[in-house]
């Protein structure tokens, strides 16, 4: 008896779950087939009457992912801001650059956690993280051009959108690229970001403590006699 169309739609929506959260654990290049239809609950032999290729199933997950975060970035934009907020993008800091936020890999930012993986995707994949990334930073350069303190005195919303998301996705992946490691370290970049950011966006609510600290990794080097 065969599938009906509802449970392959099902199925093939479980193996882009599955897949989604495999590659945002380990990366697109970390997962087989295999493990992935496991995860998925089903037998390798069944991936071919969903997907092509792995690569075609990596360019659904990229677009069914990037699509959810900005979905997911336009609701929080349409909140009304609460007296603590300094403005839309204050808050959208504090939000992304959070502990929380960059230990749930399920659920956090898909474009950063897609990143180090884009590069070395098909073009199909590529273009849909590519596109995903420019929707995101419309939706940011939109709320730069409604609120004149955000803008800086030269250049566009958009380019201010550009600089000022590259700095917090970049503090979010190098903060998560060293936490197993050294969580101290992991969080005072977390912290140091977010803090001159805020400033940026004209929040000085924040300020992070100066501390002399050694880090662990660090090695004498050795003199001449």
């Amino acid at each position: 008896m065969g599938v009906s169309k509802k449970q392959a739609v099902r199925n093939k929506h479980a193996i882009i779950a599955a897949a989604t959260r495999l590659f945002r654990e380990r990366g697109v290049d970390g997962v087989g087939l295999n493990e992935l239809m496991r995860e998925a609950g089903f037998t390798q032999g069944g991936f071919y009457n969903h997907f092509e290729s792995k690569d075609a199933l990596v360019a659904e997950v990229v677009e069914t992912a990037v699509t959810g975060a900005n979905d997911r970035l336009s609701q929080a934009m349409g909140k009304p801001l609460e007296p603590h907020d300094a403005n839309r993008f204050a808050r959208q800091i504090k939000s992304y650059l959070s502990t929380s936020h960059r230990d749930d890999i399920e659920k956090s930012c898909a474009i950063a956690c897609l990143a180090p993986d884009a590069w070395r995707m098909g073009e199909g994949a590529q273009a849909g993280y590519a596109q995903g990334v420019d929707t995101m930073l419309e939706q940011l350069a939109a709320i730069v051009e409604s609120d004149p303190s955000l803008q800086a005195p030269q250049g566009s919303p958009r380019e201010r959108a550009i600089a000022l998301y590259s700095q917090m996705m970049g503090a979010l992946v190098l903060s998560r690229a060293v936490v197993s490691a050294d969580r101290t370290l992991a969080n005072e970049i977390l912290s140091a970001a977010r803090s001159d950011l805020l400033r940026a966006v004209g929040d000085e609510t924040e300020r992070v403590p100066r501390v002399r600290r050694q880090s662990r990794f660090s090695r004498r080097i050795p003199t001449s006699n």
